[in-house]
């Protein structure tokens, strides 16, 4: 007798906003399986798995067929490429600086706390989630509360829980986003360990480093599954016809001082944690640096810092465009220097916005578009939304697009100014292969001018051929400030 497929679609169709994205689907998980789902930004992975996972409505059929004799849940465990989560009075919306402050004590649930309601939600022993923590590095962050954690971390604490699940199909969309070398290497390791116990797996990502137990590959084309068996899958995404970049970018930034960032034995502490100890770092004008470290090094509030958002930086000896902090300047005269793009933003960005709003908000850093233009920036916005391609998204809501488009318009609005320091905090998540060189390459071309830039990034191959520096974060401490050369990055 033949196994039925453990996951059968037939005829699946699904729109967004009127536009076909799945056009009569077939597709079949076989008992034992396990996918990658690859490809371009938008071709539909995340909302067909969505339907598989029973998250949004679709046409068609989807039928799957669980294993009654096995021990795992019978359950869909679908994990979002970005965790939403809520304060304990259940709000989901705070704002971006609100994690540096001290205002918000207390008012979101502890790493601990979350796991443990977690735990009793679904039945599971405590003590299973142990050696989970370890291994993902997550163990010390107990007693974080959720609206401290990076990127990283909170990709972290959705991985700890499927983990810990272990449903019999886990699906997650961009497994790796955010996460170190090392995380990514454990990661890989436990995914091997659940699917050895009867967990199917369904990755959505264009990533290499995926679990050797992943067997069978398959990419969205005109809402269509177009499968295979092999692992040697090259660049899935279609060429981008490369357009020259806008004159008014061409241009090298107009520096207010040669001393771009300079600190001085800066330390910050939360109570007793200590995230930053004694940094020593001088950024000139013009310089092109890599900031790098594992999750959980200090690496965004070493960057919130820079841009004005931390409120410890008055108390230590910070220096940012030629002037010490906390000599009179206002967040905004520290902004206007500053083009800024991080994971951490973007989950706070305002999602009325429209696209032409959000990149023009960029002149001004709002979060959202208060005044009129005049016309010459006008143009500046219609110039960059053609070269980024986003002429027929500009009058769309941002939250309306793939979250690749997404990060393309906040990176649109994050040069729109030709910022003086360009501070680029893991600027590709979500972007699918072309779009991150792409994006690498327009980061070259606006650097050839002078421009001075920040760049985070944990991939080795996806970083512009521009750096050249790196300084190396380990537990709040500098360990390595070095040169490099293109040979070390290509």
């Amino acid at each position: 007798m033949m196994l039925k497929p453990f996951v059968y679609i037939q005829n699946l169709n699904l729109s967004y906003r009127n536009k076909a994205v799945l056009k009569d689907l077939y597709w079949e998980v076989n008992v034992c399986q396990n996918w990658v789902l690859w490809g371009e930004s938008g071709s539909g992975k995340t909302s067909l798995t969505k339907a598989i996972a029973g998250l949004i409505p679709s046409q068609g059929s989807i039928e799957i067929n669980y294993n009654a004799q096995s021990k795992l849940p019978a359950e869909v465990l679908f994990v979002e490429s970005w965790y939403q989560f809520k304060n304990l009075e259940g709000v989901a919306n705070f704002y971006y600086q609100q994690r540096y402050t001290s205002l918000q004590a207390n008012d979101t649930l502890t790493v601990h706390a979350e796991l443990v309601a977690y735990g009793k939600e679904k039945g599971l022993h405590f003590d299973l989630v142990e050696p989970i923590l370890e291994a993902l590095g997550f163990a010390t962050f107990a007693s974080s509360q959720l609206i401290e954690l990076s990127s990283g971390e909170h990709k972290k604490l959705q991985l700890v829980k499927a983990l810990w699940l272990k449903p019999q199909l886990l699906i997650i969309d961009q497994p790796y986003t955010g996460l170190d070398a090392a995380s990514r290497k454990n990661l890989n390791t436990l995914l091997e360990q659940i699917t050895a116990e009867g967990v199917q797996l369904i990755l959505i990502c264009n990533d290499l480093e995926f679990p050797e137990s992943i067997d069978s590959f398959a990419e969205i084309i005109d809402g269509q599954i177009v499968s295979s068996f092999s692992r040697e899958i090259g660049d899935l995404s279609p060429e981008i016809h490369k357009k020259k970049i806008p004159a008014f970018l061409k241009e090298s930034p107009i520096y207010s001082s040669n001393d771009m960032v300079k600190m001085v034995d800066v330390n910050i502490s939360y109570g007793e944690k200590q995230v930053l100890k004694n940094i020593n770092w001088e950024v000139k004008a013009g310089e092109k640096w890599l900031l790098q470290g594992p999750n959980g090094s200090g690496k965004s509030t070493l960057l919130s810092l820079i841009n004005g958002d931390h409120p410890q930086s008055y108390a230590n000896e910070l220096y940012l465009f030629g002037n010490r902090r906390g000599s009179g300047e206002s967040i905004w005269d520290i902004k206007q220097h500053i083009g800024l793009i991080s994971p951490e933003f973007h989950w706070y960005f305002d999602a009325t916005s429209t696209v032409w709003k959000c990149i023009a908000s960029g002149f001004y850093d709002t979060v959202g578009l208060f005044q009129q233009l005049p016309y010459s920036k006008r143009a500046q916005v219609d110039e960059l939304i053609e070269y980024f391609g986003l002429t027929e998204n500009k009058n769309e809501l941002l939250t309306a697009l793939p979250l690749g488009k997404q990060r393309l318009v906040l990176l649109a609005r994050t040069i729109i100014k030709n910022p003086e320091l360009l501070i680029l905090d893991e600027p590709c998540q979500g972007l699918d292969q072309q779009q991150t060189k792409h994006f690498n390459q327009l980061v070259d071309e606006l650097c050839s001018n002078g421009m001075t830039l920040i760049y985070v990034g944990h991939f080795e191959s996806q970083l512009p051929t521009c750096i050249e520096k790196r300084i190396l974060l380990e537990k709040g401490e500098v360990k390595v400030v070095e040169s490099l050369n293109t040979e070390i990055l290509s």
